[in-house]
């Protein structure tokens, strides 16, 4: 449909992003469910193996020793798995979900099909953008001013050390601690508001990873606070479903334990609920990763309306009067002999009942 993008309320964006979830769900169900099914993959036969061992050693009545040194050399096998194996495919399965599941965002806001070979196969050519825009992130808005907090604090706490305080200069660096950590807390969500929209324009412009970053400080200026009241609202719904799925987690659990005598049953009950727990974390990241995704989209282009009058441009270009973008980094199938082509940056929007909702007639 042919709906004019205006600024939109943090309800319609709410709205829009249930409308285009549900129309698409399956797209971006698969293409969030590609990190947990690799590392459930992965980490599975890990567990059998673990779980093998140890009923074995239980059955054939293994000394204390014995168990503790199985144990500790399982122990250690699985820690370099888990560095050479696990993290790498980790890594690869977030990028691959986080920006397929932006792709199939853009897609669907354009009133365009993605499939999930498309999301995903589109993500390869840029895969190293991806990920260094994704390490730049997580640099600014977690570990630069947590490294510095702890350094401020350690260099208080020194100081004091040297100097031979007492007990009032050890209260006034626990205080200044504190005033530190609050800041730094503060800092971080504030970054981290800013670079949100980040991987929708680097995906959307292709942009480099650092232009990205400053073209989404540049954008969510004016609307931190919408985006940080939409990140509440995912992660109240990530805790129903958290909760939703452990509950029946522990029983499981509980009963597996009960059922059995001995150490072999301990194990395997331990390695069942480990199996369990990535069920519920694969159930998660399906279910709640693609909401957050879709909004920051939303938001992306929302901003763009707000501050460079995207709509005018639009509208202009439909008219013929402004050329159409050179690249466009969301391709979708090909349309049927006979069907007119839409700009592929218009997208169509059917806003919900609301006081401030314009419905068409």
């Amino acid at each position: 449909m042919d709906e004019k993008l205006r600024p939109l309320t943090l309800g319609e964006i709410l709205d829009r992003t249930a409308q285009l979830y549900r129309r698409n769900f399956w797209t971006f169900a698969g293409v969030a469910a590609v990190p947990t099914a690799a590392i459930f993959v992965v980490v599975v036969p890990i567990g059998a193996v673990f779980a093998y061992y140890g009923i074995t050693a239980a059955k054939v009545g293994a000394t204390p020793q014995t168990s503790l040194a199985l144990a500790s050399g399982l122990s250690a096998v699985i820690a370099v798995v888990t560095v050479l194996v696990v993290l790498p495919v980790a890594l690869v399965g977030v990028v691959l979900s986080q920006a397929g599941l932006t792709r199939a965002a853009i897609a669907a806001n354009m009133d365009r099909k993605m499939k999930i070979r498309a999301a995903l196969g589109g993500v390869w050519p840029r895969f190293w953008r991806y990920l260094w825009l994704m390490i730049l992130e997580g640099l600014l808005a977690g570990f630069i001013p947590i490294a510095v907090a702890g350094a401020a604090i350690f260099t208080l706490t020194e100081l004091v050390r040297f100097a031979g305080g007492g007990i009032a200069a050890g209260a006034a660096v626990g205080f200044l601690s504190f005033l530190i950590l609050v800041t730094a807390v503060v800092f971080v969500i504030w970054v981290f508001l800013g670079i949100a929209m980040a991987l929708a324009a680097c995906v959307a412009e292709e942009r480099s990873a650092w232009a990205s970053i400053k073209r989404a400080m540049k954008l969510s200026k004016g609307t931190r606070g919408r985006i940080f009241v939409m990140f509440l609202l995912v992660y109240a719904l990530a805790l129903v479903v958290s909760i939703a799925g452990y509950i029946p987690m522990v029983i499981v659990s509980i009963i597996v334990a009960a059922m059995g005598k001995g150490a072999q049953y301990g194990v395997f009950a331990l390695v069942a609920a480990e199996i369990l727990n990535l069920l519920v974390n694969f159930v998660l990241q399906t279910l709640v990763t693609p909401v957050y995704l879709i909004a920051l989209v939303l938001f992306y282009y929302d901003q763009r309306v707000r501050t460079e009058g995207y709509d005018i441009e639009l509208m202009m270009e439909q008219a013929g009067l402004t050329a159409p973008p050179e690249n466009q980094e969301v391709q979708s199938e090909p349309a049927s002999a006979g069907t007119a082509i839409e700009s592929p940056l218009t997208p169509s929007f059917e806003p919900g009942p609301g006081p401030d909702t314009v419905k068409e007639q």
